[in-house]
């Protein structure tokens, strides 16, 4: 068997010779295949070894496409079988004659490649990965394009400067002038990596080869120049980046295909902190500044998602005199995706503004574009860091009136979001601004038309009670919720009792049993069914609060009556209460004459049913 596979090893890669060493390794396991006993045993050690190997040699020509994928992502253990000189000579031309095959399968070979520099005999060899690196790079599929541009580009840096000019830089000629638009895309992301490490003529090739991909026919090969221009220009001489990069930027940025322009704002970004501060406002910002008022709303976003770094860049002069004006339009541009991306940059913009001017440029410029609800609710999420910047009394003073109109916008979602940030609002305005300017918004959410709001509207209430305290909750809060009992519309009176169960919770026994709890019993008489089901619910709410004598004395006589109510859902709920809470012996009581035997099999029933 060890002969068979011993030729299996040697013998699958049939573009490749065998050489003498491999001749005399088939000769000897052929004499072992016919040799004596012991030479037998000995070939079947041997065979344990290379059985694994044979099989994943093998499965690089199987028809299945999960085996070659399998045999593939162990290509390393193969390389290291066979040698550095056979993995040069006999399986990287093998992977580079195969490269039609599955996308998944080359997308396991650019990665697997990136790492085979020691597989092949270390840096001196490297550039025997370069072709069937190169075949892989001009595939239709993106994503294997992009992993091996992505290995070739960590290869470059084990090739040395001379392997570097004589191996990596013709292949990137020749991808930069190959007839398919793949090839010419990935090579737009190789002049990076090279360029610092060859001589000047070869500077000057590289160069005309990028600018010619910068004016090339085909728009995807424009958008791969524009997306690594910034990187290039990192690589170039200030003189070459003010001499050739500014020219292709301005031709980029004004691109027929908005693809192209966005990618090139970005760019920009980068080659603003490449240049001195006195080139910024002639060479940079007329492009930037057409880019901020682009007639597609994908360019305007994409100066939006920049705009910190480009303020980081372009310093506090430019900032102060160009990109304040350009972010108020970006605050109050047609599109909410550009208003939101801009909003986003708010903190940061605020915190990065020249300390002399900040307060004034925030106060008359920033918050009066503070306008549509997306923008405004994203400055109150941060409203810590606003805290931070203009401090507590302008920001009272500025965001009041923002804060009011929210929270009675005519989008339910709108004022669901404000009522969410309120105790965030609570505790950078403080108790005092809260009860005079804000309390009233609070109560009025409570009788809001959607259910939505008026149960975040509990949830906030109790949420204020642990930031304020109990004693606060007694003398405003709790005091306006109980009044809403003797409300007419029956909404409002159940919705004092969803207040109760959220502030038994936090204000303490005292305060439920003396002030709450007489309203909740007084409920209990209410003419609408829903109100007296939900007494019935709120009292075995609020019972773990309660002390024995209250239960027994005042919730126990209640329950007990509504247990008896003729509405089905009521006494449903008063006894589920009644069992909840343990008052008396329910079995005993439900068979006591207070009950009719029809209540008798609706509780069972009932209770049956429930989880």
């Amino acid at each position: 068997m060890i002969c068979n596979w011993t030729l299996s090893l040697s013998g699958v890669f049939p573009s490749a010779r065998a050489s003498s060493g491999d001749r005399a390794a088939q000769h000897n396991a052929s004499a072992v295949c016919s040799g004596s006993s012991r030479s037998k045993m000995a070939g079947a050690e041997g065979d344990d070894s290379l059985y694994p190997i044979a099989v994943l040699i093998d499965e690089l020509r199987n028809e299945d496409v999960q085996l070659r994928l399998n045999s593939i992502k162990k290509l390393s253990t193969i390389a290291l079988a066979l040698g550095v000189e056979r993995t040069r000579t006999e399986l990287l031309p093998f992977l580079t004659d195969t490269i039609y095959d599955e996308d998944e399968v080359l997308l396991a070979l650019a990665e697997q490649l990136g790492s085979f520099t020691v597989l092949v005999g270390g840096p001196e060899f490297v550039h025997c990965l370069l072709p069937p690196l190169e075949s892989l790079a001009t595939v239709e599929e993106t994503v294997v394009r992009d992993k091996a541009v992505e290995s070739l580009r960590k290869i470059s840096q084990e090739h040395s400067p001379v392997d570097l000019e004589v191996h990596f830089v013709p292949l990137v000629k020749r991808l930069a002038s190959g007839d398919w638009f793949t090839s010419r895309t990935s090579a737009c992301g190789l002049f990076g990596v090279c360029y610092p490490r060859v001589s000047s003529t070869v500077k000057a090739e590289i160069r005309q080869h990028f600018r010619t991909l910068c004016s090339d026919d085909t728009p995807m090969v424009r958008r791969a120049a524009s997306s690594k221009l910034g990187e290039f220009a990192k690589v170039l001489e200030l003189d070459y980046v003010k001499s050739d990069i500014i020219p292709l930027f301005t031709a980029l940025a004004s691109d027929e295909q908005d693809s192209v322009r966005l990618l090139a704002v970005e760019a920009g970004v980068s080659i603003a902190a490449l240049l001195p501060q006195e080139d910024l406002e002639d060479l940079v910002m007329p492009t930037l500044r057409q880019a901020a008022e682009d007639k597609s709303w994908r360019v305007r976003y994409m100066v939006a998602d920049k705009f910190s770094e480009l303020q980081k860049a372009v310093g506090p002069e430019i900032t102060k005199n160009d990109l304040v004006p350009a972010f108020q339009n970006l605050l109050k541009d047609c599109e909410a995706e550009v208003r939101t991306a801009a909003a986003n940059k708010v903190k940061v913009f605020c915190e990065s503004l020249p300390e002399d001017s900040r307060e004034t440029i925030i106060m008359t410029h920033i918050l009066p574009c503070v306008k549509y609800p997306e923008v405004r609710l994203n400055i109150i999420s941060n409203l810590d860091c606003v805290n931070e910047v203009i401090g507590i009394r302008q920001l009272s003073q500025s965001l009041l009136p923002a804060i009011v109109e929210l929270a009675e916008d005519a989008k339910w979602r709108v004022r669901l979001a404000i009522i969410e940030y309120m105790p965030l609002l609570a505790g950078q305005l403080g108790v005092e601004f809260f009860d005079e300017k804000l309390n009233s918004l609070c109560m009025a959410w409570l009788i809001d038309h959607v259910y939505a709001i008026r149960e975040a509207a509990t949830c906030n209430l109790m949420k204020l009670v642990e930031k304020f305290g109990a004693e606060w909750a007694q003398n405003t809060i709790v005091p306006k919720v109980l009044g809403m009992a003797n409300d007419s519309n029956y909404l409002h009176r159940m919705t004092t009792l969803f207040c109760i169960n959220a502030l038994s919770e936090v204000c303490g026994q005292e305060i439920t049993t003396k002030h709450m709890l007489p309203v909740v019993l007084k409920m209990s008489t209410d003419q609408v069914a829903n109100v007296r089901f939900n007494v019935a619910r709120c009292l075995q709410k609020i019972g773990p609060v309660l002390d024995s004598s209250a239960l027994q004395a005042e919730v126990k006589p209640v329950l007990e009556k509504l247990a008896t109510d003729q509405d089905m859902d009521v006494k449903y709920f008063a006894l589920e209460a009644i069992s909840g809470m343990y008052l008396f012996n329910l079995p005993t009581y439900i068979f006591s004459e207070t009950f009719s035997f029809s209540s008798i099999l609706f509780f069972f029933f009932s209770f049956s049913l429930s989880p």
